[in-house]
């Protein structure tokens, strides 16, 4: 066998193994590319970057529609909140806070929405399901 024969066969060789390698390539990067859109489909977590609580900027329309809301403990419709801040129920004000609240009620955080124009605070759920199961007794489903 002359060189030239050599150098083909192992060119033809190495030809196989970069093929091989660049199919496995091709494969990795499709699995990274499932698990970025499997990150981009999950909703945000609150606080997700280091675990903490989100918060609010203090003194802000939205940080004291929190604050009304917590005091009341309950849902409360748009120009109750307006009022309770002691500020204007215009339209202006109106739709400058309800677009402002809808944001975070569209991301999951902070706010609910369980009727239209009425705003609430997802820990008055958390606490409403909490209320549901301590409220059973002891004995519940023992005969």
């Amino acid at each position: 066998m002359g060189a030239k024969e050599n150098l083909q066969r192992l060119y033809d060789r190495k030809l196989e193994e970069f093929s091989a390698h660049q199919k496995r390539l091709g494969e990795m990067q499709i699995y990274l590319q499932a698990i970025q859109d499997s990150i981009k489909a999950l909703p945000r977590e609150i606080g997700a970057a280091n675990n903490e609580p989100f918060d609010l900027r203090p003194n802000t329309a939205v940080s004291k529609a929190r604050d009304v809301l917590r005091e009341h403990g309950k849902p409360m419709y748009l120009v109750d909140i307006l009022k309770a801040m002691g500020r204007s129920t215009e339209k202006k004000e109106r739709l400058s806070l309800g677009g402002s609240l809808s944001g975070y009620v569209r991301d999951n955080q902070i706010f609910t929405r369980p009727a239209p124009n009425t705003f609430g605070l997802i820990e008055f759920l958390n606490a409403k399901d909490k209320e549901q199961t301590d409220s059973f007794p002891d004995t519940f489903g023992k005969l």
